[in-house]
Protein backbone atom coordinates (compact mmCIF):
# COMPACT_ATOMS: atom_id res chain seq x y z
CA UNK A 1 0.00 0.00 0.00
CA UNK A 2 2.87 2.42 0.74
CA UNK A 3 2.12 5.97 1.84
CA UNK A 4 -1.47 6.71 2.87
CA UNK A 5 -2.66 10.32 2.93
CA UNK A 6 -4.96 11.11 5.86
CA UNK A 7 -6.21 14.55 4.80
CA UNK A 8 -9.81 13.32 4.98
CA UNK A 9 -9.37 12.41 8.65
CA UNK A 10 -7.96 15.84 9.48
CA UNK A 11 -10.72 17.60 7.54
CA UNK A 12 -13.37 15.57 9.37
CA UNK A 13 -11.84 16.43 12.76
CA UNK A 14 -12.14 20.10 11.90
CA UNK A 15 -15.51 19.79 10.11
CA UNK A 16 -13.94 21.58 7.15
CA UNK A 17 -15.26 21.16 3.62
CA UNK A 18 -13.00 20.20 0.75
CA UNK A 19 -13.90 23.42 -1.07
CA UNK A 20 -13.03 25.64 1.89
CA UNK A 21 -9.83 23.69 2.52
CA UNK A 22 -8.80 23.86 -1.14
CA UNK A 23 -9.32 27.62 -1.23
CA UNK A 24 -7.30 28.22 1.95
CA UNK A 25 -4.43 25.99 0.78
CA UNK A 26 -4.41 27.30 -2.78
CA UNK A 27 -5.34 24.05 -4.54
CA UNK A 28 -8.24 23.12 -6.75
CA UNK A 29 -10.85 20.78 -5.23
CA UNK A 30 -9.84 18.26 -7.93
CA UNK A 31 -6.22 18.30 -6.72
CA UNK A 32 -7.38 17.86 -3.13
CA UNK A 33 -9.35 14.81 -4.29
CA UNK A 34 -6.21 13.41 -5.95
CA UNK A 35 -4.35 13.77 -2.64
CA UNK A 36 -7.21 12.37 -0.55
CA UNK A 37 -7.69 9.35 -2.80
CA UNK A 38 -4.03 8.40 -2.80
CA UNK A 39 -3.52 9.00 -6.52
CA UNK A 40 -0.84 11.67 -6.09
CA UNK A 41 2.69 10.60 -6.97
CA UNK A 42 4.36 13.62 -5.34
CA UNK A 43 3.67 16.71 -3.27
CA UNK A 44 5.67 19.92 -3.08
CA UNK A 45 7.01 20.84 0.33
CA UNK A 46 5.44 24.29 -0.09
CA UNK A 47 2.03 22.63 -0.59
CA UNK A 48 2.60 20.35 2.41
CA UNK A 49 3.57 23.40 4.45
CA UNK A 50 0.36 25.21 3.42
CA UNK A 51 -1.73 22.15 4.28
CA UNK A 52 -0.11 21.90 7.72
CA UNK A 53 -0.61 25.65 8.29
CA UNK A 54 -4.31 25.49 7.39
CA UNK A 55 -4.98 22.33 9.40
CA UNK A 56 -2.61 23.32 12.23
CA UNK A 57 -0.98 19.90 12.19
CA UNK A 58 2.31 18.13 11.53
CA UNK A 59 3.21 16.25 8.32
CA UNK A 60 3.06 13.01 10.31
CA UNK A 61 -0.62 13.69 11.02
CA UNK A 62 -1.26 13.63 7.26
CA UNK A 63 1.00 10.85 6.00
CA UNK A 64 1.29 7.26 7.14
CA UNK A 65 3.40 4.43 5.79
CA UNK A 66 1.53 1.13 5.55
CA UNK A 67 3.40 -2.05 4.69
CA UNK A 68 2.23 -3.83 1.53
Amino acid sequence: MGIVVRIDVELAKRKMSVGDFAEKVGLTPANVAVLKNGRAKAIRFSTLENICRVLECQPGDLLEWVED
